[in-house]
Formats: structure tokens, C-alpha cells, sequence
């Protein structure tokens, strides 16, 4: 029997970061679980009261232009402080030694996504603004609304020093209050203006969005300001600078920089950055095919698909990956500069692939599942306006889109925590192929005409490509430094692949399944409650855990059986 790859012990190098890797990832699944079903509830009540049209520019045009700003100014800056974060030294200390020496400088780089944040602002709505269709600058106050998106964007950046300061000494939970309340009241403050709203055709739907997302900022901003204290917002100088950067500092730009911050922190930054450009551009991809071919409706129904789609990349998915950049980031590229050990690598590699094997066994109940009982939760997920739109086309397509979202997540993670300069720019050059890749691949499918799914299709071509990239940099990485690393033990078991095709095959080619889908099209939510819906959910639920009980017996008991425990 194949056994699945284990997670390191926690007597390892690391010190417990493992274990408070994990505690740090089960508390912001915890966040995102928690408010994402307050607002699941509000969102419902909130699709209601929003056009489609109206939710379209809010959640694809507007929310491109949040993510433009704040993923350019960021991103870069983010990754290279989770490398460069000091062990057991907070942003307040002042103590003597050499560790130490580098926190001011530290300070100053998370500052900087505050300056980059206003030429990218201004750059980016002059373009869109230029852009825009007709249609989208004639909606009510849309100007104003604009305004609102771009302010709300520089105001959350304000919060990137704090939010620096606990990532890098892996303080969740300050981030889970903080980001949990600002999640909260964005929904409320959203809905609560719609639902408030003075004029009779629903004038004031992209103010409310607009004010929910600036609610957001400002919540989060005081959240962590009272958690930790005012940071510094500007960059201050150095009162020494050390010598080794003085003698590498060939350009002028790097000898004035050298004064307020760590010049290879900086330089990596600046790289990262850089590349930013062009994985924002894979990223939010269908987006922008989207705001320029789609009818305004369409786009409303793309976008509430995908807000359904992705809760579980949002809850699971999303933690994952920063927690995974948190501790490869720490083991395998320590702030001191000391190589790495043979123990230390082999942690790594065994914790790389039990993540991948916990997350395709999840793919293939998501797939399995998802599909069969998609159309049964259609009717009662989305609202009447939307169905006729290509929100559930869009849906369905998401469920294969998931897998190759998840597995992505956590090898760009590893990726972006152990690359080097080189390695980003050979990415970079990769990553422009893979964007021609992929809108070429949503032009045929559009043409071909699938519609909107052809964004969906397009991003799974894209992903596919990037995970066999950061695959094949994982294992040479592991294979340069003389550690085994093999991607067939990640693989899920044949008797769980077994246990998943007979369970699909049980669900899906019974007369039970397509008289509960019918009940549920021609009745409504009503039949959710009628004895063929609940027994058909039922036997749902029994193959589910089976399929689970399969798994643990296979593979899941072997990962737990090694699973980190604190120590001191």
C-alpha cells in the first residue's frame, strides 16, 4: 500500500514553525470561514437589491482596478520581508545586536508600498478611465464611485507596515481580527446602503460598493493600529550604513537608497515587483478580456459565479498559500545567511508534497461532488435576475477550475519563497509565454463559442502551465542540493480514485438524481425540503465519507501520524 508523504516532525530545525505555521493557517481559514458565511448571508440579500449590471463594474471593473493598485504596489515588497524578517525580533526593538541592525531598514521598505501606492493609483485610473465603454461611464455616479475604489485602495495600503510586522513575526492573530472585521463591515455597510438607498431605480449601487470597500480599509487600518501601534508611514534614514553595501552599490539610485534601506531586500523587491506586472496581468486575465467583450449583464453573472466558485479558494486555498510563503520563506532561506541543512531540506520536501497530496484528494472530491449536485444548488444559490445570465455556466466550469487553482497556490509559493533574482527574470520571461498562451486560448474558445466559461477554460490551460514550471523548479532544487524529492508519492491512492469513480457513478446515473434536479428547476427552493431532494443529498453524504474514510486509511493517517507538535 503507497504511503501518502508525511509532515516533518516538529523536532526538527525549525523550532515549532511548523506547528505555528499550521496554528497560523487554522486561524485564517477560522477568518475566512467565520466571516465569510456572516457575509455569505448578507451577499445573498445584497445580490437582490444590486442590477446585474451594476454588480458587473462593481466586482469585475472596479475590483480590477482595486487589485491593479494594490497588487503592483505590494506584492513585491511582501515576499521579499518574509525572507528577510528577523527570527524572534520585532519591528520595536532596539537592541545592540548585529541581527538586529537590520530592522530599521526593514521598517523603511514596508513603507514603500505607501509611496509606490500613488503613481500606480494615478497611472492606473487614467487608463481606465480613458478605457471605460460608454455604457460603464453612464452609469449613475460612476465618477464618484471611482474616486471612492481608488482612495479606498491607497488607504489600505496605510495598513502594509502593520500587516508586514505580523506576517513576518507570524502574528495571526492580529490579522484575523482585523481583516475579519474589515470583511464584515465592508458586506454590511454595502448592503445596508442599498438597502437604504433614496432613489427608486437604484442610483446609489456603485457608491454603495464603493463605500463598503472603503469601509473595509479604514476598518482594518484602525483594527491594526490599535492592536499595534502607529507604524512609520516614510521611510527614515539610517543612522549607518553597512559597508558591504556601500562597495556594491554601483548606480547612484542604489548609493541614495543604501541610506534608508537593506539594498538586496530592496533588490529583490524591486524584482519581484517587477514580474508583478506580468503575473498580474495572468492573474486578472479574465477580467480584462471580460471588461472589454462581455455585455455589462454577462458580467454581473460572471462575477457572482465566481464569487461562489472561489469561497473555497478564499477559506482554504488562500491561507494555505500564505502560510506556505511564511515557512518555506523561514527554513529555507534564514535571515542570517547560514546554508541550509540536509534535516531542514528533507522537512521541506516532505511537507511540499504532503500538501499536495492533501490538496489533489480534496480536487477530486470537489469534482466528484460539486458536479453532480451543482445544478441541484443552482436554483437555490443564485438569484432569479442571474440565472439567465452566464452565471451558471460560469459555475460549472469552476469546479474544474478549482483543482488546478489549488495546486498552483501552494507551488508558486515555494517558488516565490526560495527564487532568486535569476530565477524571477527566467519566470518572468516564461510567464509573458504563458499570458500570450492564455489569451490566445480565450480568443479560440470564444470564438468557438462557449461565451464566458471561455475565461475559465483559458485560466486552466494557464494554471496547468505554470504548475508544471514551479513543479519542475521544486525538483530541481530539491535535486541540486542531493534531497529526494518524488511528485508520484503526492499522488492520490488508486483504492480512493476507486472509491470516487463508483461514488460519481452511484450519484449521478440513478433515476433519484434526475428527478431531484427537475423537483428543484420547476418548484424552486421549496423542494429543497421534499423527500427526494433530502434523500438524494443524503446518499450524497454517505459516498462523501466513504470516499473520506478511504482516503484516511490509505493515506490521510499516515500524515497525521507524523504531524507536528509543539514544543518548546
Amino acid at each position: 500500500m503507497k504511503q501518502a508523504p508525511s509532515l516533518a516532525h516538529s523536532k526538527d530545525k525549525d523550532g515549532g514553525l511548523l506547528t505555528r505555521s499550521l496554528t497560523s493557517l487554522f486561524s485564517l481559514m477560522g477568518l475566512q470561514l467565520g466571516s465569510r458565511l456572516l457575509t455569505f448571508v448578507l451577499n445573498q440579500a445584497l445580490f437582490r437589491l444590486a442590477s446585474p449590471q451594476a454588480y458587473g463594474i462593481a466586482a469585475i471593473q472596479f475590483e480590477l482596478i482595486l487589485s491593479t493598485i494594490l497588487f503592483l504596489s505590494r506584492e513585491g515588497v511582501r515576499n521579499a520581508l518574509l525572507r528577510a524578517w528577523p527570527r524572534d525580533t520585532t519591528i520595536h526593538n532596539q537592541g545592540s545586536s548585529s541581527k538586529d541592525e537590520r530592522v530599521p531598514a526593514l521598517a523603511n521598505l514596508s513603507a514603500l508600498p505607501i509611496i509606490l501606492g500613488l503613481p500606480v493609483s494615478l497611472a492606473t485610473t487614467a487608463v481606465y478611465a480613458t478605457l471605460a465603454s460608454t455604457d460603464v461611464r453612464r452609469q449613475p455616479y460612476f465618477h464618484v464611485a471611482l474616486s471612492t475604489y481608488v482612495f479606498a485602495a491607497l488607504s489600505e495600503l496605510l495598513s502594509e507596515p502593520m500587516h508586514n510586522q505580523a506576517m513576518g513575526e507570524v502574528r495571526t492573530g492580529a490579522r484575523v481580527r482585523a481583516e475579519g472585521l474589515g470583511i464584515t463591515c465592508k458586506t454590511l455597510v454595502t448592503y445596508l446602503v442599498l438597502l437604504y438607498d433614496p432613489t427608486t431605480s437604484g442610483e446609489f449601487a456603485l457608491v454603495a460598493f464603493a463605500l463598503g470597500q472603503l469601509a473595509y480599509s479604514v476598518v482594518v487600518f484602525f483594527s491594526y493600529v490599535y492592536q499595534m501601534g502607529y507604524p512609520t508611514f516614510w521611510p527614515t534614514r539610517l543612522a549607518t550604513r553597512q559597508s558591504h553595501e556601500m562597495s556594491d552599490s554601483r548606480s547612484r539610485f542604489y548609493l541614495i537608497a543604501s541610506r534608508y534601506f537593506d539594498i538586496s531586500s530592496l533588490h529583490l523587491s524591486l524584482t519581484m515587483t517587477g514580474q508583478s506586472l506580468v503575473k498580474h496581468m495572468l492573474t486578472e486575465g479574465d477580467k480584462i478580456i471580460l471588461s472589454w467583450w462581455s455585455p455589462l449583464q454577462d458580467q454581473g453573472g460572471y462575477a457572482i459565479a465566481v464569487n461562489y466558485g472561489s469561497l473555497v479558494a478564499r477559506i482554504v486555498f488562500q491561507p494555505l498559500e500564505e502560510m506556505c510563503r511564511v515557512y518555506f520563506s523561514r527554513i529555507l532561506c534564514p535571515s542570517t545567511g547560514a546554508q541550509t541543512d540536509r534535516r531542514t531540506l528533507v522537512q521541506a520536501s516532505e511537507t511540499l508534497l504532503s500538501l499536495v497530496s492533501i490538496q489533489l484528494a480534496c480536487s477530486v472530491l470537489v469534482i466528484v461532488f460539486a458536479t453532480v449536485y451543482l445544478p441541484i444548488f443552482l436554483h437555490l444559490l443564485l438569484p432569479f435576475q442571474y440565472l439567465s445570465t452566464s452565471a451558471p455556466k460560469v459555475l460549472a466550469a469552476w469546479m474544474w477550475y478549482i483543482p488546478a487553482l489549488a495546486i498552483n497556490g501552494v507551488l508558486e509559493a515555494f517558488f516565490s519563497s526560495i527564487a532568486t533574482p535569476k530565477d524571477l527574470r527566467r519566470q518572468s520571461r516564461w510567464l509573458v509565454a504563458f499570458s500570450i498562451t492564455f489569451f490566445l486560448s480565450a480568443i479560440g474558445f470564444y470564438a468557438s463559442g462557449f461565451g464566458d466559461v471561455s475565461l475559465v477554460y483559458a485560466n486552466i490551460i494557464n494554471l496547468l502551465a505554470r504548475i508544471i514550471y514551479a513543479a519542475q523548479y521544486a525538483s530541481t532544487f530539491f535535486n541540486r542540493n542531493k534531497t529526494t524529492h518524488r511528485w508520484k508519492t503526492s499522488m492520490p491512492t488508486w483504492q480512493f480514485l476507486l472509491a470516487a469513480v463508483i461514488s460519481y457513478l452511484a450519484i449521478s446515473m440513478t433515476k433519484i438524481h434526475d428527478r431531484a434536479v427537475l423537483l428543484v428547476q420547476t418548484e424552486g427552493r421549496r423542494a429543497v425540503l421534499s423527500a427526494i431532494v433530502i434523500s438524494h443529498l443524503a446518499q450524497g453524504v454517505g459516498m462523501g465519507l466513504c470516499c473520506v474514510a478511504t482516503w484516511w486509511v490509505t493515506s490521510g493517517r499516515y500524515l497525521v501520524k507524523r504531524a507536528p507538535v509543539k514544543t518548546d
